[in-house]
C-alpha cells in the first residue's frame, strides 16, 4: 500500500485509525461482547467465535451461522444462509470502491480492501474520506477497518470469557448496538437529499410491507426506497 506516495498513504492510515477508535470501536466491540456471550451460552467454543469474526466479520451472518449450526442444518445450507445474509456487502463495496480507488494502483489492492468492507467502516468511509485527498482514501479506509476489526475480536473474546456476567437479554441487546449506531451515522448525512429520501422511503415501505410479508419486507423496502430516491435525485435540477 505504501510505495511512491508513502507519506499520503501513511497519513491516511493514521487518520483512518483515529476515526475508527473511540465511539465506533466501543460500539462495535460492545456488539461483539454480545455475540461472544451468545456463542458461549449456546455451548460453542471460543475458537468458533473468534474464527468467524476473524474471517467473516459480519454479525448478521455470524448469528445465522450459529443458529443454523445449533439447529443441525447441513453445512451447505449454513454456507448459503451466511452468503445471503452478507450479500448486502456487495452493493456497499460497489459504491465505496470508486470513492477510494486510485488509478495506477494494482487491482489486487482494491480486491484486498473489498474484503474488509463492513457496515460501520463503510459508513465512516463514505462520510469522511471524500473530503480527503484521493491518494489517502484507500489507506484511510484500511486504517479504520483494522481498528474496528481488532476491537471486534477483543469484544468477542471478552464477551465469551465473561459469559454469565450479563443476563441473556442484555447480551442479545448488545448485538443490536451496531445497527443503531449505523442509523445515527446515516442521520449525519441527511443534508444529501437522495440519501435522506432513501432512508425515509425505505423506512416507510418497510412499515407498510412488514405486516403482510415479514420475511421479504426489508429487502423489498430497501430496493424500492433506494430506487425511488435515485429516480427523484436524477430528476432534481442541477
Amino acid at each position: 500500500m505504501i510505495e511512491n506516495d508513502e507519506s499520503p498513504a501513511r497519513k491516511g492510515l493514521i487518520a483512518g485509525a483515529r476515526a475508527g477508535a473511540g465511539a465506533p470501536a466501543l460500539v462495535l466491540g460492545a456488539s461483539y461482547v454480545g455475540f461472544g456471550g451468545f456463542v458461549r451460552d449456546n455451548g460453542l467454543g471460543l475458537d468458533l467465535a473468534l474464527f468467524s469474526t476473524l474471517t467473516a466479520w459480519a454479525l448478521p451472518g455470524q448469528l445465522a451461522m450459529v443458529e443454523l449450526y445449533l439447529a443441525g442444518a447441513p453445512l451447505l445450507a449454513i454456507a448459503l444462509a451466511v452468503a445471503l445474509a452478507n450479500m448486502r456487502l456487495a452493493p456497499m463495496t460497489t459504491v465505496m470502491l470508486p470513492v477510494v480507488a486510485l488509478e495506477g494502483r494494482p487491482a489486487w489492492r482494491h480486491y484486498f480492501a473489498a474484503n474488509w468492507v463492513a457496515i460501520t467502516c463503510w459508513a465512516l468511509t463514505m462520510l469522511h474520506s471524500p473530503a480527503r485527498p484521493r491518494e489517502e482514501r484507500l489507506a484511510w479506509f484500511m486504517g479504520c477497518a483494522l481498528v474496528l476489526w481488532i476491537a471486534s475480536l477483543i469484544g468477542c473474546a471478552r464477551g465469551y470469557l465473561a459469559a454469565g456476567a450479563f443476563p441473556p437479554p442484555v447480551s442479545l441487546a448488545l448485538v443490536f448496538l451496531n445497527p443503531l449506531y449505523f442509523m445515527l451515522l446515516c442521520l449525519q448525512d441527511l443534508a444529501n437529499r437522495p440519501r435522506a429520501l432513501a432512508l425515509l422511503f425505505g423506512a416507510a415501505f418497510c412499515a407498510v410491507l412488514h405486516p403482510f410479508i415479514p420475511d421479504w419486507s426489508l429487502l423489498i423496502a430497501g430496493v424500492a426506497g433506494g430506487t425511488a430516491a435515485f429516480l427523484i435525485g436524477k430528476r432534481r435540477p442541477a
